[in-house]
């Protein structure tokens, strides 16, 4: 029960937070409110590769990006209704996921990563140069629902915020069953996790592709959320160095962590990084080193004094 308390914590708080949020009827607080969404969506994602598993996959924005295409094609081209797109979209990006774990899933440590993060690249070179599927580097515009302005932003927060939650949900599920022991087992040793029988392989491409599903879905609900989208802004690299430097804001291989570490990089980027649009993804790669060296547990293990000493925190164990 101690294990599903922060959780449920954290969730009654997001939901507090879009109560007011859609109440407060205030533009800015609605467009944070879902793009925290969105940020929880993508972190919690990651984590079950990234932090149960231990594998550094950077393709959040390949599955990102072509369940945003998968999504626009489908909307601009074929006339398929907007909830169908977006399912679409995490299919599609499953899919991928499953084709990308027998290509790249026997890479490990860097070799992974970098794998992981080419397939945004080609993908990005796929769009621009498949002018006839997706116009190329003109991008497609999407219709708009026809809804008024302000009911079109909260139903796009109520959808971002029902996939976060879903994530969210998978994540500890995953966390509390069979699927949860096997990728700890690869993380802390997947030589020894083979020999005492349990199927890595099998492990791994499940957690690929329970990472894949809601960025896939997140992709195709922002383009309709933006009303377009191009090769550029669907597979930004951004969108695979955010989630993970959440997840290490909050702690990786733990439910919660994702959620306050999506919340505090949403604090951090509106009241730093927005004053610093030349430097920011320099800040982004020094943030990350600074949480590897001091606080590799998450802000959740912060301890004053050890701070104050600038000593590194070390690596924590599971916490019920």
């Amino acid at each position: 029960m101690r294990g599903l308390l922060l959780p449920l914590l954290s969730g009654v708080a997001l939901l507090a937070a879009a109560a007011f949020a859609t109440l407060a009827g205030d533009a800015y607080a609605l467009r944070l409110a879902t793009t925290l969404c969105l940020y929880i969506g993508l972190a919690s994602s990651w984590n079950v590769i990234g932090g149960f598993a231990g594998y550094p996959s950077f393709a959040t924005a390949a599955f990102f990006g072509i369940g945003a295409y998968a999504g626009s094609v489908l909307q601009a081209g074929y006339g398929v209704a907007a909830p169908l797109a977006w399912l679409s979209g995490g299919i599609v990006a499953a899919l991928l996921a499953a084709g990308l774990g027998y290509c790249i899933l026997h890479l490990r440590g860097h070799y992974f990563a970098i794998a992981s993060l080419v397939v945004a690249d080609v993908l990005r070179e796929v769009a621009n140069s498949w002018i006839s599927l997706t116009n190329g580097g003109m991008g497609i515009s999407l219709p708009l629902l026809s809804i008024g302005v302000e009911d079109q932003a909260r139903l796009y927060f109520w959808v971002f915020g029902a996939v976060a939650a879903l994530s969210v949900a998978a994540a500890w599920l995953v966390d509390r069953g069979r699927l949860g022991f096997a990728l700890r087992c690869v993380e802390q040793n997947e030589t020894a996790a083979l020999m005492l029988g349990v199927d890595t392989r099998r492990a791994k491409r499940a957690a690929l592709v329970l990472s894949s599903l809601a960025p896939g879905i997140m992709g195709a609900v922002y383009a309709s959320w933006v009303s377009y989208i191009d090769p550029t802004d669907a597979f930004d690299v951004l969108l695979s160095v955010k989630p993970i430097i959440m997840a290490l804001l909050g702690g990786v291989g733990t439910v919660a962590g994702p959620v306050f570490g999506a919340a505090a990089f949403l604090a951090l980027e509106e009241l730093f990084w927005r004053n610093l649009l030349e430097l920011h993804e320099g800040a982004l790669g020094l943030l990350v080193v600074l949480l590897v060296l001091f606080l590799p547990g998450g802000i959740r293990l912060v301890r004053p004094r050890r701070l104050l000493a600038f000593r590194p925190l070390a690596k924590p164990g599971r916490t019920p």
